[in-house]
């Protein structure tokens, strides 16, 4: 074998006939190659310390290799500016890192200044110093400095080691920078969501106090129209209807006298008790005459209240209950004053007609159901009640009373149904049920003065 092909084989070149020393100091080179890469790949998987575990293992593995006291691994100024930690100096003697500058000697400060500023070349003041580049793409941006302990001047496998070493510094700090690049990122895009969800939550609110504002508001138009439509009933009911109403019971008081100077015992006993059901009228009239002049409150009332003052109303000739179970629906205006009269007109005929002297008015909320009932103590008779609805439901032509049959149509036209049962306090039950949710109906009163506006 000739010296060229040994020379390829053990990477010796020697111009001596013996090869020996100069091999075994080759393979003590390659072993710690060896070692340094096996240094380096264990740094590698340390990646959940982060970047810094790797540059001390490449600090530590670059010292090994040049048996170095000190050793200098840094980034040139300007480059990799968001990259951490910036520079790293390992007390190869010690084996421990050094962070405070002022605690290095100053040779090591001189040679981590030329670092910090970008120096290719060595310093001239110390051939025992290393400097390999560190590159990224092609571009420098810093050195691995070392202080090597060899006996002889590091060898081009020596700095290809330390090249392979000071590269994967460069690979990790760049991977820093895009690291705490990436934190920042985060950061601020955690507080523009923040600030976002803050906007989110103070819109929220805004929205709210304004559809608060807007339904007030609405509650305000219409308490303004229903005011001015109570005002012109109020008017008419009291120049109107009133005048007749008493002009029919001075005329009932007139025949009585007549009936009474005649000797007409049986005339003048119903038209004692026409008299006083005119009286009872007028009376009614005139409180309701003063409830239409009263001013409304500043939100449209509900069923409850509606069925509380249709109660006051009869409390002076009656002793009248209101019960409410469940948590009550929101119903049209239409359907509530509906309701309402219903339940009015039945207890009109308990004051009239049932002898009553109590009543009680049950609104029972359900899920899918509507529940109103008005019982009293009265003489009444479930089966009589039902007989004189089926008849007032044909054409009247004697003026007879249809406050039955008005109950019902006020109820079916909701898509409700009644039905008369025997009360658990003497007198008779009329119950009222109305399917939930309420369908489409037509427009009543209080949805056309709603929806007329002011004239």
């Amino acid at each position: 074998m000739n010296d060229l092909d040994l020379a390829t084989l053990t990477g010796v070149r020697s111009g001596k006939r013996s090869y020996y020393r100069a091999f075994v100091r080759s393979d003590e080179r390659m072993q710690q190659a060896v070692r340094a890469m096996d240094s380096i790949s264990r740094g590698l998987v340390r990646t959940v310390e982060g970047p810094r575990g790797l540059l001390e293992q490449v600090a530590r593995a670059a010292a090994e290799h040049l048996d170095a006291p000190w050793l200098i691994l840094g980034l040139a100024d300007g480059q990799l500016t968001g990259a951490r930690p910036r520079y790293l100096v390992l007390d190869g003697r010690a084996g421990v890192l050094v962070d405070d500058d002022a605690a290095l000697p100053p040779e090591v400060r001189r040679e981590l200044g030329a670092v910090r500023a970008g120096h290719a070349t060595r310093t001239p003041h110390d051939d025992s110093w290393v400097r390999v580049p560190m590159t990224l793409s092609g571009e420098r941006i810093g050195s691995l400095v070392g202080q090597h302990g060899l006996e002889d001047e590091p060898e081009p496998s020596d700095l290809s080691v330390l090249r392979i070493l000071a590269n994967e510094a460069a690979v990790a700090l760049h991977t820093s920078e895009q690291y705490q690049a990436g934190l920042a990122l985060h950061r601020r895009a955690q507080r523009l969501y923040d600030e976002t969800a803050a906007q989110a939550r103070d819109l929220a609110e805004r929205t709210r106090e304004l559809r608060q504002v807007e339904e007030r508001l609405h509650a305000a138009h219409q308490r303004e129209l229903l005011d001015h439509e109570r005002h012109r009933i109020a008017r008419e009911l009291h120049d109107s209807v009133t005048q007749y109403v008493l002009s029919a019971g001075m005329a009932v008081e007139l025949a009585r006298g007549m009936a009474a100077d005649e000797g007409r015992t049986g005339i003048e006993e119903r038209l004692t008790t026409a008299k006083d059901l005119s009286a009872q009228a007028v009376d009614q009239l005139r409180r309701a005459i003063y409830a239409l002049h009263q001013p409304q409150r500043d939100v449209v009332r509900t069923l409850p209240e509606l069925l509380q003052e249709v109660a006051e109303h009869h409390r002076p000739h009656l002793l009248v209950a209101v019960r409410v179970e469940g948590d009550a629906h929101v119903l049209p205006a239409d359907a509530d004053h509906e309701i309402a009269r219903a339940v009015g007109e039945a207890l009109f005929n308990v004051a009239t007609h049932a002898e009553a002297t109590r009543a009680t008015v049950r609104l029972r909320y359900r899920s899918n159901e509507l529940f109103v009932s008005v019982a009293d103590d009265g003489t009444g008779d479930p089966k009589r009640l039902a007989r004189c609805l089926r008849l007032e439901r044909g054409p009247s032509v004697d003026g007879r009373h249809r406050g039955l049959v008005n109950i019902e149509c006020r109820v079916n036209e909701l898509g409700g149904s009644i039905a008369f049962r025997r009360a658990r306090i003497g007198g008779v039950r009329v119950e009222m049920r109305i399917p939930l949710p309420l369908g489409a109906q037509r427009p009543g009163i209080i949805a056309g003065l709603v929806g007329a506006g002011p004239r």
